[in-house]
């Protein structure tokens, strides 16, 4: 973990985060929270890191996503090199979506 980003105040918003309970709650939280810009922007990361575990190429999420080869590169990075958020996050998200 970044121990940059490791303040009382991160803390804070995480546990409002894991607060919420629907999406609905989550896009009423998050707009208030941030730009749609930058919703936008997790969100094209969230997919970009989707595509690349699928083993899609640079070219295929760049059309797909709109995604600069810079911020593709900097998701794989983070696939490879992060603290593995992306990998547990898709692994249950593929959970949830097998035991329905």
């Amino acid at each position: 973990m970044n121990k940059k980003i490791k303040t009382p105040e991160v803390d804070h918003l995480f546990e409002a985060v894991l607060t919420l309970q629907t999406l609905e709650e989550c896009y009423t939280f998050f707009e208030d929270v941030c730009t749609i810009n930058e919703i936008l922007s997790l969100s094209q990361r969230f997919e970009v890191a989707s595509m690349l575990r699928a083993h899609k190429t640079y070219l295929e999420i760049a059309e797909k996503t709109g995604a600069s080869t810079a911020t593709i590169s900097r998701v794989n990075r983070s696939l490879n090199y992060g603290e593995d958020g992306y990998d547990m996050v898709l692994n249950r998200l593929a959970e949830r979506t097998s035991e329905k």
